[in-house]
């Protein structure tokens, strides 16, 4: 019996993903660079020290050249992020599926390989915030995403065992994390993580947006219902 859902945050909750992406891109075109999505892909859903990538050192690598100001393009980067984010609101689907699983008795977590900072500032704009019953950060453990850790430590402060919970995620690190910690994954990709393999999970929605609770839990109904895959 499902008796909690695990949400990934960037890029299932908030497209983050994309914006991210798209910064970094504009940085490496000044370089005349470029960064390719299947070089991207590596770092997506998980946390850049982790996975061994230092998008400044590939970027020098890249384009033959080095970057004067280290911190000053950070910053610029991350302005022109924030910029891209600002005005976006929940992924079609989050706000009514959370009201749901919460109606029917549901536990909420979030499991993100972002600081807690990021993650609570941006569901407290959303209004988000006081609905998760627990959240687990790259603050809360020693390696992310792949490393099934944050679900783990999910579990743990949900009190439940792996198959009492189901993970959405957008990423093949989050869904290969989940799996990792035994736990049932459904794949909800965004516009970035679509062209990405997740053939991993257990069951795909291309949107959440008319996909009621019961056919989320119900993971193995035919691939017809909501753009489900098997």
């Amino acid at each position: 019996m499902i008796r909690a859902i695990i949400f990934d945050f960037d890029g299932l909750i908030l497209d983050t993903e994309l914006p991210d992406y798209t910064a970094w891109n504009e940085i490496y075109h000044e370089y005349g660079a470029d960064i390719p999505l299947s070089v991207w892909a590596g770092v997506i859903g998980g946390k850049m020290s982790d996975n061994g990538f230092d998008p400044i050192r590939y970027l020098q690598e890249q384009s033959g050249q080095t970057v004067a100001d280290v911190e000053a393009l950070q910053t610029r980067r991350h302005a022109r992020e924030m910029e891209l984010i600002a005005d976006q609101s929940a992924l079609p689907g989050i706000e009514r599926l959370i009201g749901e699983a919460r109606q029917s008795g549901l536990k909420l977590a979030i499991a993100s390989s972002s600081s807690r900072r990021w993650v609570t500032g941006h569901l407290e704009r959303l209004g988000l915030l006081a609905q998760f019953d627990v959240i687990k950060t790259s603050d809360d453990v020693a390696v992310t995403k792949p490393a099934p850790d944050l679900f783990l430590a999910a579990l743990e402060a949900l009190g439940i065992n792996a198959d009492e919970a189901v993970v959405l995620e957008d990423s093949p690190n989050g869904i290969a994390a989940a799996k990792r910690a035994g736990i049932r994954a459904i794949a909800v990709p965004n516009t970035l993580t679509r062209q990405l393999d997740l053939s991993q999970a257990d069951a795909r929605f291309e949107t959440l947006a008319d996909v009621s609770l019961a056919q989320l839990l119900d993971g193995r109904r035919s691939s017809r219902v909501a753009g489900l895959v098997e």
